[in-house]
């Protein structure tokens, strides 16, 4: 009976999904959160340099930029007002850098130094459709219209929730799966976790008392089941995003100073890592954590824990074809090479401080804290570097991930904004698409992509094809990236899928 109504409705979705561009960076490291970019950029940056389209002042911050759809970008920013310090989200022009808007959120105070005076906010806004998440310092939680800034629901979770500050306090940026953003508010027992609507901002669920940590929850799917993942103090958890369920968790050992880097999901696994070692107590390094079972039950065990080493002190890594890449360390940081399968160091390299690592394509975009981009492959033998690019900045100190989005990196330093043109020449257009259904068997099927007009999908495009997938097709919001890889056959694309829901819509995405 499910085989039916589910292939009704690819049946249905066969004839009227068109390819839609993915070239938004609509949260925190990206809009499936795992700093990862699709679209080309070019990589002849001796032939071709990188060419700043504009630098404009933008203090003060640890902020990351995400960008819309409209081609507006929006990050945090501390600045004066009523004679006092405060923290504002700022929407920027993605082709100009003029500021289009900015709107209030909170109290910007922090007590606990280590940035030095460009402190301010860490936390990202998150978008959503017409609408801008925020998250402040203070637990101040809004949703401001894109367009205008305009409030139009917040929530002040000390005063309604009894959150707790931690030290360097919230640092976490909102994370959004259909029409709920699920935030940690450390607040009282068995409220820390909770789910408020986009819509309204009303509650949907509250569960758990796991403790409160720097770490940006994380949405993946596991062993067939959509959840979110949070880092707390006390566990690994994951949630049933629209019920708060727990579908598991992982006991930690209690780390009481930062911990930033967010989980990294990578099939049935979820990698993270605490800096800050507390003798040889394991509150401190890298642990991966594997995800066992379907339909709901689930556990998770050590796959394998690194004591007190590879420890990601700020930056999150990436994963790669069974590697990790990231910057490692507490003081004396290294980019460096990592196996997967058993946490060993396959190379390492100093030069890039508290900087980032993003994936772009198959290439490592690396940001180092000081503004230089330098263009690495994904190497897992030696570090092979492709090249480097210093823009002119002033006292640059760059500790977040940049966007990636349209061929641009839009970098953020504590001070200023800058975006970087690596656009490559146009590709071109993807055929009309049409999505079937071939070779029910064994509670799974296959998907298939194929031009409408009935030729063979040329090779050269076949890359530029993902497939997202959503319980609501009249939704804007909430479709994510199919997990798996597709297969070019024949001159059409298939893709494996297991179904976990009696109703599912899927459409293609074209990434530039």
């Amino acid at each position: 009976m499910w085989y039916m109504r589910h292939l009704a409705i690819l049946a249905m979705l066969g004839g009227a999904i068109a390819c839609a561009s993915a070239a938004s960076w609509t949260q925190y490291r990206g809009s499936n959160h795992d700093a990862t970019a699709t679209e080309p950029i070019r990589t002849n940056w001796t032939a071709e340099p990188p060419r700043v389209l504009w630098r404009k002042p933008l203090p003060f911050g640890l902020s990351s930029f995400s960008v819309g759809e409209n081609r507006r970008l929006y990050t945090m920013a501390r600045r004066t007002s009523g004679g006092e310090q405060r923290e504002f989200c700022v929407a920027l022009n993605a082709d100009t850098g003029d500021e289009l808007w900015a709107t209030e959120v909170g109290l910007a105070d922090y007590p606990h130094g280590g940035v030095g005076s460009d402190d301010g906010p860490r936390s990202t806004p998150t978008i959503v459709g017409d609408r801008v998440i925020t998250f402040g310092s203070y637990m101040n939680l809004m949703c401001l219209d894109a367009a205008s800034g305009d409030e139009i629901w917040s929530h002040e979770l000390i005063e309604e929730y009894g959150s707790r500050l931690i030290s360097w306090q919230n640092a976490a940026s909102p994370t959004v799966a259909g029409d709920l953003v699920f935030v940690n508010s450390n607040g009282r027992d068995n409220e820390h976790l909770i789910a408020f609507r986009v819509s309204d901002g009303s509650v949907a669920w509250k569960r758990g008392s796991y403790g409160m940590t720097h770490a940006t929850p994380v949405r993946a799917t596991i062993g067939g089941a959509e959840q979110v993942n949070f880092f707390g103090q006390q566990a690994l958890v994951a949630v049933e995003p629209t019920t708060g369920n727990v579908l598991w968790n992982y006991p930690l050992v209690y780390n009481h100073t930062s911990v930033a880097a967010s989980p990294v999901v990578e099939g049935n696994t979820v990698y993270i890592s605490r800096a800050y070692p507390l003798g040889l107590v394991p509150a401190a390094g890298a642990l991966v954590v594997q995800v066992n079972g379907e339909n709901g039950n689930f556990t998770a065990s050590e796959k394998w824990q690194k004591i007190n080493q590879l420890m990601n002190h700020w930056s999150t890594p990436v994963f790669h074809d069974g590697h990790y890449y990231g910057n490692f360390g507490q003081s004396l940081l290294e980019l460096r090479c990592v196996d997967a399968s058993d946490g060993e160091t396959r190379w390492a390299i100093r030069d890039f401080g508290y900087g980032s690592v993003t994936l772009v394509q198959d290439k490592l975009l690396v940001l180092a804290d000081d503004g230089e981009l330098v263009l690495v492959e994904t190497n897992p033998e030696e570090y092979s570097e492709i090249a480097r690019f210093r823009p002119e900045m002033t006292n640059p100190k760059c500790w977040n991930n940049p966007a990636v989005s349209d061929g641009r990196i839009y970098i953020r330093s504590t001070r200023e904004a800058l975006a970087i043109d690596l656009s490559v020449a146009s590709a071109a257009p993807l055929p009309p698409l049409k999505l079937g259904v071939a070779d029910f068997g064994g509670g799974a099927f296959t998907l298939e992509i194929a031009p409408e007009n009935g030729s063979a999908l040329d090779a050269q495009l076949a890359p530029r094809i993902s497939v997202t997938s959503n319980s609501d097709l009249d939704s804007a919001i909430g479709w994510m990236r199919v997990s798996g890889s597709t297969v070019l056959t024949n001159g059409k694309l298939t893709l494996q899928i297991t179904p976990t829901e009696a109703r599912k819509f899927f459409r293609t995405e074209e990434n530039p």
